[in-house]
């Protein structure tokens, strides 16, 4: 195992508090992913060689998938996979347990801080990977949880912390303005043609023009 001071840990949120979910074609999970490769390429810069991750969905596989695939340009990287418990992905979908597997493959060292599972295992698993690590990279929206106890924990045992925003705040203007003008732009065409329908009558195209954008809508929010 490599030494405390050239270790590097990371925590970050679930899909289930990210905004895009399990989108990841969405362009504010593009730009995420961006902030945490070149966080991880600042930390080499700064001599950090040995990668922690916690190896949950979302943001813990978006961390362990940029160290993977910025190794080859990094001299003396290494990734280790912190387990809370070794059926850690057993409830997954197929997708995420083929994605859990492949992040597997490519550590150096897995490490299971549990045998079984304990309500306490998680938690443990982050203690483990600060109490191993000389800095924390952080995706963090300041709502309470898991990856909020790590902050506290790494703060308590003077850890330096890297925190990113899961969006920016110029990625929230330019998704909000996106939105209000999509919403604006389908309110202006269905009063168009609901004032055009009342006195000419409605036929089944109105409808299903309103379906699609009902659906535009939906996917912009």
């Amino acid at each position: 195992m490599r030494a405390r001071q050239e270790t590097c840990c990371f925590t970050g949120h679930r899909p289930e508090k990210l905004p895009w979910r399990d989108n990841e074609q969405d362009p504010r999970c593009i730009a995420l992913k961006r902030r945490i490769s070149d966080a991880v390429e600042a930390a080499w810069n700064e001599g950090y060689r040995h990668f922690i991750c916690g190896m949950a969905r979302g943001c813990d596989l978006y961390f362990c998938e940029c160290v993977r695939d910025l190794r080859p340009y990094l001299r003396g990287v290494t990734l280790e996979a912190a387990i809370p418990y070794p059926e850690q992905a057993a409830g997954w979908s197929k997708s995420h347990q083929k994605r859990y597997q492949d992040c597997l493959d490519a550590c150096d060292l897995q490490t299971v801080v549990s045998r079984v599972y304990k309500p306490s295992c998680m938690a443990r698993r982050n203690r483990y990977m600060v109490d191993h690590a000389s800095l924390l990279i952080a995706v963090f929206d300041g709502v309470p949880g898991g990856s909020g106890q790590t902050i506290e924990y790494a703060m308590r045992r003077n850890i330096p912390i890297i925190s990113l925003p899961p969006v920016s705040d110029s990625e929230t203007q330019d998704y909000n303005q996106d939105y209000s003008q999509i919403y604006n732009q389908a309110y202006n065409q269905i009063y168009n043609q609901a004032y055009d329908g009342f006195y000419n009558g409605f036929d089944d195209s109105f409808y299903d023009e309103y379906q699609d954008i009902n659906q535009d809508i939906k996917g912009a929010n």
